[in-house]
Order: structure tokens, then C-alpha cells, then sequence
């Protein structure tokens, strides 16, 4: 894909890893808001424990370092959210495939909410383990973060007004976010978008160019098989044994096949065989 060129209006393609993720924040999302319609007061107390809370994760409810992704406050944080979800991840799903866009944004997600989590229990810049956060921008960070990096000269529209490419673009959020963590306005929120950020580079720099999934499949198969080698190779040294002990000689390959003895007796410069 060329990392840079015309602008176009048109919206990008809806499929793939990217429109489920942003499909679950939104039946998320509005699941939610039926629900506290309905039953507010149970609404609260499953939001409660969905949330992301460091105080809480330190008591086992390690499920909050991936479900606070799901919960995003206000119609205008969802819209924002999703879009740029959107723009950023049919971007890089088209080049690098899907398996490898989830890959990126879940790590963001889960490694983001890990590293703010330990950090807010250092009480650095007002961090307190006690505050929640909420909202999908940890993982929306990594993949702009990994957009910067991959197609940094990429041209874009800033909030749909200023043309500016890719690193510009995602300095400017990083900006924003640094800012607010300095302000302490929402110390824990930034910070998780930060760590998101963090995450998110990493991932781009340390993964496999097919993600961890496929790198580890092609390691367990390929022990896999070195083990069946090993074990072919074991009957062929058995078998040559046997057959020596029966006055019969026979042959086997480096990797265990048998070989014909008239493979064996063939002169290499014999080429009468060939049409």
C-alpha cells in the first residue's frame, strides 16, 4: 500500500475483525443503556464490576483489564471512538490481515490497562488505585500509534477538517493525552491511553510479521514434526539393525525413507533414462 496520496471521502471498507469489534461496543453500548432504562440499579452494579479499577484488579476481578474496553460513556466518545476505529483498522486489517489487527488491539487494550494499573499504585501525578476508567481508546491508541509507524506518511483529515499525515495526527492525540495526565483532569484515563500507546508500539516493533498466533502454531507444528522425524528415523536405525541380523542390508535417508537399492545402483551420468 503506497504511505502516501490523495485524500478520499469515501468511507472505508465495513468488514472483517474491525467491524465486529466496533459492532460489540456498540450493542455493548446500547445494551447497557436499555438496560439502565429498565433496571438501573442493576445496570450499576454490573457496570461496577466491568469497569476498569486498579484497586479492584489487585482483588481478582482480572477481568477488568479487558472488559472496561466494552464501556464507553456518552454518545459523542462512542462516535469519535468507533470512527476512528474504523478508519485506522480497515487500514491496517487490508494490509496485515485481521488475525494480526486483534492481535494489536487487544494487547493495547489488555497490556494498556496492566501497565496504568501498576502505575497508579505509585501515586505519581495524583494516580490513586482507587479511580475507574472506562472507554475503547487504549486499543484505539495502539492502532494509531501502529499507523504512525507503518504509514506515517499516510494523509488523513484531522476531525475531518485538516489534511495532515499519519505521525503528525497521532502526535497530536499523544500530545493531548500528555497533557491531561500532567493537568491530573483525568490523570488515569490518559495514562491508560498512553499505555495503550506504549503497547501498541511494542507489538508493531517485537511481533511476528503474522502475529503471535500464527508464529506460535508454525512452532508447535514444527516441533511436531521434528519430533515424527525423530521417531522415523528411530524405526529406520531399529530396522537397519534387524535386517543386518538377517543377512539383508537395506537403506535409509537422513530423515528415515527408505531407499531403493536400484536408486542406490544408478550411475548419476547414466542419463539414457531421459527422454
Amino acid at each position: 500500500m503506497p504511505r502516501s496520496g490523495p485524500i478520499s471521502l469515501s468511507l472505508p471498507a465495513f468488514a472483517g475483525v474491525t467491524r465486529k469489534l466496533i459492532l460489540a461496543n456498540v450493542i455493548v453500548f446500547f445494551a447497557l443503556a436499555l438496560l439502565r432504562w429498565i433496571a438501573s440499579g442493576v445496570s450499576l452494579l454490573l457496570v461496577s464490576h466491568l469497569v476498569l479499577e486498579p484497586a479492584a484488579v489487585l482483588r481478582g476481578e482480572i477481568w477488568q483489564l479487558a472488559t472496561y474496553s466494552f464501556l464507553n460513556d456518552g454518545i459523542l466518545s462512542v462516535l469519535f471512538g468507533m470512527l476512528t476505529l474504523w478508519f485506522c483498522g480497515s487500514l491496517l486489517e487490508s494490509s496485515y490481515g485481521g488475525r494480526w489487527l486483534f492481535e494489536l488491539y487487544a494487547s493495547s487494550v489488555v497490556g494498556g490497562a496492566l501497565v496504568a494499573t501498576l502505575l497508579s499504585f505509585t501515586h505519581l501525578l495524583g494516580l490513586r488505585p482507587d479511580v475507574i476508567a472506562i472507554g475503547s481508546w487504549a486499543g484505539v491508541f495502539g492502532l494509531m500509534v501502529a499507523i504512525a509507524l507503518l504509514f506515517g506518511d499516510q494523509e488523513f483529515l484531522l476531525w475531518f477538517v485538516l489534511r495532515i499525515k499519519a505521525k503528525y495526527m497521532v502526535a497530536i492525540y499523544i500530545l493531548i493525552a500528555v497533557a491531561l495526565l500532567l493537568k491530573e483532569a483525568d490523570s488515569f484515563g490518559a495514562l491508560l491511553q498512553l499505555s495503550g500507546a506504549l503497547c501498541g508500539f511494542l507489538y508493531v516493533r517485537f511481533a511476528p510479521r503474522r502475529g503471535f498466533a500464527f508464529g506460535f502454531s508454525e512452532q508447535y507444528f514444527g516441533m511436531r514434526n521434528s519430533y515424527y522425524r525423530w521417531k522415523r528415523r528411530r524405526a529406520a536405525r531399529k530396522f537397519e539393525v534387524y535386517m543386518r541380523k538377517q543377512n539383508r542390508e537395506v537403506h535409509f535417508d537422513k530423515d528415515g525413507r527408505y531407499i531403493d537399492p536400484d536408486e542406490l545402483r544408478k550411475d548419476p551420468n547414466d542419463r539414457r533414462w531421459m527422454n
